[in-house]
C-alpha cells in the first residue's frame, strides 16, 4: 500500500532536525569552555533568582540564574560579570561560571575584619555602659540576644539563597537590625557576602541602625534612664 504524499520526506527531515538541533546545543556548550565573556546584568529578580546579561559587544541577552553565579554571591541590576555562554537542554543560551568584576561595581571589597572591629566596639560600650550605671543589664543582654539571633537570621538566609529555597524576608532582617542587631549583620553581610550589593537593601539597613543608635543614645541619656526608673526598668 502506498504510504501518503510528504509523510516519508517529513519522517527523513525529523531526524535531520533533531541533529541540527543536537548540533547547535553542541556548539554553544563548547563555547563554554572557551575565554569568558564580558557583560552587565541588565535584568534581576531576586525573589526569583534569576534575570538577564546584555554582552558588551551587543546582541541578545543571555538568560542568568542565580546558581550560575561563582563564589556564592548574589547579582543586582548593574553588575559587570563575565561569564561562560551555555545552553539549556532546549538548546536556549545560558550564562555558566558567572564571576563579579569588583571594579564594575562600584564597591569595596569585603572587609569582615572591620565588621567585627565595630561588633566588638559595640560590645565595648555597652559593657561600659553596664558597668558606669547609665544601662540596664538586661538591655544589654537582650541585645546579645538580638546579634545572636541576626546572625543565625542572616546565614540562614544565605544557605536558602544558595538552596533555592524559600528566603528569610527582608522586612525581617531589618526589624532585627532595628531592634539592635545590626552589629551581628555586619558581620554576617561581610562573612557570608550576603546582602552587599542591593542597593535598596543597603540603604534600608542604613536606616535601621540610625534609629537603633538614636533610641539608645537616648536611653543612656539622663532622659533616658529618668524614663526607664519611672516604669521601673532601671
Amino acid at each position: 500500500m502506498a504510504e501518503p504524499p510528504g509523510r516519508g520526506s517529513q519522517e527523513r527531515r525529523r531526524p535531520r532536525g533533531r541533529r541540527r538541533h543536537r548540533a547547535c546545543h553542541e556548539r554553544v556548550n563548547a563555547r563554554a569552555q572557551a575565554a569568558p565573556l564580558p557583560g552587565s546584568v541588565t535584568t534581576w529578580k531576586d525573589e526569583q533568582g534569576y534575570g538577564f546579561i546584555t554582552p558588551n559587544g551587543g546582541g541578545p541577552a543571555v538568560f542568568l540564574h542565580v546558581s550560575a553565579v561563582g563564589g556564592g554571591g548574589r547579582p543586582a541590576r548593574g553588575d559587570v560579570v563575565t561569564y561562560h555562554l551555555s545552553a539549556s537542554d532546549k538548546g536556549q543560551p545560558r550564562a555558566a561560571n558567572v564571576m563579579f568584576v569588583d571594579a564594575g561595581t562600584g564597591q569595596s571589597p569585603p572587609r569582615p575584619g572591620r565588621a567585627m572591629l565595630t561588633a566588638l566596639l559595640c560590645a565595648a560600650i555597652l559593657a561600659l555602659c553596664v558597668v558606669k550605671s547609665r544601662l540596664p543589664a538586661w538591655i544589654a543582654g537582650m541585645l546579645a540576644c538580638v546579634n545572636l539571633l541576626t546572625f543565625f537570621a542572616y546565614a540562614a538566609d544565605k544557605a536558602a539563597a544558595r538552596g533555592g529555597r524559600r528566603r528569610t524576608p527582608e522586612d525581617t532582617l531589618h526589624v532585627l537590625g532595628l531592634l539592635g542587631g545590626w552589629p551581628a549583620a555586619l558581620v554576617a553581610q561581610q562573612m557570608f557576602r550576603h546582602k552587599t550589593r542591593k542597593q535598596s537593601f543597603r540603604r534600608a539597613f542604613r536606616i535601621t541602625v540610625v534609629l537603633n543608635c538614636a533610641v539608645l543614645a537616648w536611653l543612656v541619656s539622663h532622659w533616658g534612664l529618668a524614663w526607664l526608673r519611672l516604669h521601673g526598668l532601671g
